[in-house]
């Protein structure tokens, strides 16, 4: 028949080990790892922003190296 004569050209995962390949990733897919990623990455990006808006409403005097090394040990970035 005409499909089983064209069966061959159509690539299947023991054919095509990119086909394999992607068929693993999207069985292997777990949402929750992704959305939690996300979520640690989005936390990290408010972390960022608060210091940034902290930092912009101190007033400090960049000349005074004591100043520096305070700010400096005060945390990390």
């Amino acid at each position: 028949s005409f499909i089983s004569l064209y069966s061959v050209f159509i690539p299947t995962a023991s054919t095509n080990p990119k086909a394999a390949l992607k068929s693993k990733i999207v069985a292997e897919f777990r949402p929750q790892s992704l959305i939690d990623e996300l979520l640690l990455y989005k936390r990290s990006e408010d972390q960022i922003e608060l210091k940034e808006k902290q930092l912009s409403t101190m007033r400090v005097d960049v000349c005074s190296t004591e100043t520096l090394k305070c700010l400096k040990g005060k945390g990390s970035f």
